[in-house]
């Protein structure tokens, strides 16, 4: 009893290892890895090494296929070439189960002891979150050797012995532990490593240790299946066209695994050596030989998994994947993404707004119907954000979802504003048959102009972090303020005439000035992340 705790702590170890390093590379370079794979896919050829190398890097090719999963979920890249990034990263995981299994025991204390170092000292910095890669490394091939270890009595055992004779001719029981193990382990590579580790004491059948394999395989594409679960039709194609690829791969190889197992035991080669080769071979014939069918297999899944109507679904997030949440940097980018959507509905408000002042009053409904769309978003995007522990970000990431959570705030407020002035401008104004004075309205259009130019350029600097364009933005912040003070005396001038329309809507001409300066305040607030100034300069 006590050797098969050793030997399930031993796994447990295996799997812990792989996690930390997924999760430690995808919290530095995930936003890198994601700018890789979305300018991978102008070639087939580089669209697959790309799923190699992210997978290799990462060593899981479920968090290959869940940044995949949000390319196509936000329609960065169309089907076909995410196919292919998925067959690359199957490969990718096979390289990695040969390296990992490579006679690295004296280099486990080594990674143990700087990587525990690195990430103690420094773990908020990129550095510490290369030490924790370097202990997860470290855990990976001490597992190994643990498992070695652990299983060497279990193969003594006859009754072990007898329990895994008498299932090695059963081929589906087989697939079935690999899938599940690989499910369980949320890795097909740890499935992959442990499989070949007790292939080499002997405790397996090298035909069922074969069967376990791609049983992983599949197992990895069930995982893909259920973390696109919820998701858009788009990335529901993907994960079935990925495991639609799996399947076949699995029919085609399966009558030959019985005459190759027999051929395997004929030769000298060591039975984890066979299991590691076959893994690598496997993968790499299949996803070669499907290379040419992605383009058919992409049109099979949009017959199977058709786009549902989305004229229904406007209003609702587009961008933020929940599958994400694990990697900070993807999730800030998600929710970087659908703030953007957040102030392109403030954008359609504000040009609705200019038409309220030309005098139609059925804008008014709609900005109405738009200001509940941008407090949905904002809601949206608030409790996304909320979701990711602060403890996984970086210097860099905190600033950025602080960034995030207060520009969503200004544009909400912001649709806010605007959804107020429509309609006070459209009660006090256009129902009461008011009207403004021709200068007076030729000055709130050149206003509104400007405050349309402030708003994509704040978008720009939100997204791009220029520090030239924050500048300007500031700048033209500046400008808007002192023309509305030039204006605003304007009136008081025309005032002074006697201009009967400006008496007339005199309050609602001076309120509309004072929101014009503080939607362009709101607008503008994006600039003072760039630029770090003083709080009591930012707070203006």
């Amino acid at each position: 009893m006590l050797t098969l705790l050793h030997l399930l702590s031993s796994v447990a170890l295996l799997v812990w290892g792989t996690h930390i390093v997924r999760t430690g590379i995808m919290r530095v370079y995930g936003a890198n890895l994601r700018r890789i794979l979305s300018a991978s896919i102008k070639k087939t050829s580089m669209a697959f090494l790309a799923g190699i190398g992210v997978t290799a890097l990462v060593q899981s090719s479920n968090a290959t296929a869940l940044l995949a999963i949000s390319f196509v979920s936000q329609q960065l890249i169309a089907l076909s070439p995410a196919l292919v990034i998925m067959l690359g990263a199957d490969v990718g995981t096979a390289l990695m189960a040969r390296i990992l299994t490579f006679d690295l025991g004296w280099l486990s204390p080594l990674l143990l002891l700087c990587g525990i170092v690195a990430f103690l000292s420094n773990r908020k910095t990129r550095i510490g979150q290369l030490g924790r890669v370097g202990i997860g490394l470290g855990l990976i091939l001490l597992a190994l050797e643990l498992i070695v270890a652990a299983a060497a009595p279990i193969t003594h055992s006859s009754a072990i012995l007898v329990i895994f004779t008498s299932i090695s001719d059963d081929t589906l029981l087989a697939l079935l532990l690999g899938a599940v193990f690989a499910m369980v382990s949320y890795s097909s590579l740890a499935a992959v490593l442990l499989t070949a580790t007790l292939a080499a004491t002997a405790l397996l059948p090298l035909k069922m240790a074969l069967c376990i394999v791609i049983g992983a395989n599949l197992g990895s594409g069930v995982l893909a299946i259920l973390g696109g679960r919820g998701q858009s039709a788009s990335a529901r194609q993907l994960v079935l066209g990925s495991m639609l690829f799996k399947i076949i791969g699995c029919v085609l190889i399966l009558p030959w695994l019985a005459p190759l197992a027999q051929w395997i035991g004929s030769t000298d080669i060591a039975f984890d050596e066979a299991v590691i080769y076959f893994h690598v071979v496997y993968n790499l014939l299949r996803c070669l030989l499907m290379l040419p069918l992605v383009t058919s297999m992409a049109r099979l899944c949009r017959r199977l998994v058709p786009h549902e109507d989305m004229n229904n679904a406007t209003a609702a997030p587009r961008y933020l994947d929940n599958s994400a949440l694990d990697t900070p940097s993807l999730a800030l980018a998600n929710a970087v993404r659908e703030t953007l959507r957040l102030g392109d509905v403030v954008a359609q408000m504000l040009e609705r707004f200019r038409l309220v002042l030309l005098g139609d009053r059925e804008q008014k409904r709609e900005i109405c119907r738009l200001d509940e769309e941008a407090d949905m978003l904002h809601s949206a995007i608030k409790l996304y954000l909320a979701q990711i522990r602060q403890d996984d970000l970086g210097e860099e990431d905190s600033r950025r979802w602080a960034e995030v959570i207060d520009t969503a705030l200004n544009l909400k407020q912001a649709g806010g504003i605007l959804e107020h002035i429509s309609s006070s401008f459209t009660n006090k104004a256009l129902d009461a048959r008011l009207s403004l004075s021709s200068e007076g309205m030729e000055e709130l259009l050149a206003l509104h102009q400007r405050l349309t130019s402030s708003l994509s350029l704040a978008m720009s600097v939100f997204l791009t972090g220029d520090m030239t364009n924050a500048k300007r933005l500031r700048r033209a912040k500046h400008r808007l303020i002192l023309l509305g003070r030039r204006y605003s005396h304007a009136h008081v001038e025309r005032l002074h005439q006697q201009n009967p329309q400006s008496l007339e809507t005199s309050s609602l001409h001076m309120g509309l000035l004072g929101d014009i300066r503080r939607l362009n305040s709101l607008f503008c607030a994006v600039a003072y992340h760039v630029l770090e100034p003083d709080p009591e300069d930012s707070a203006e």
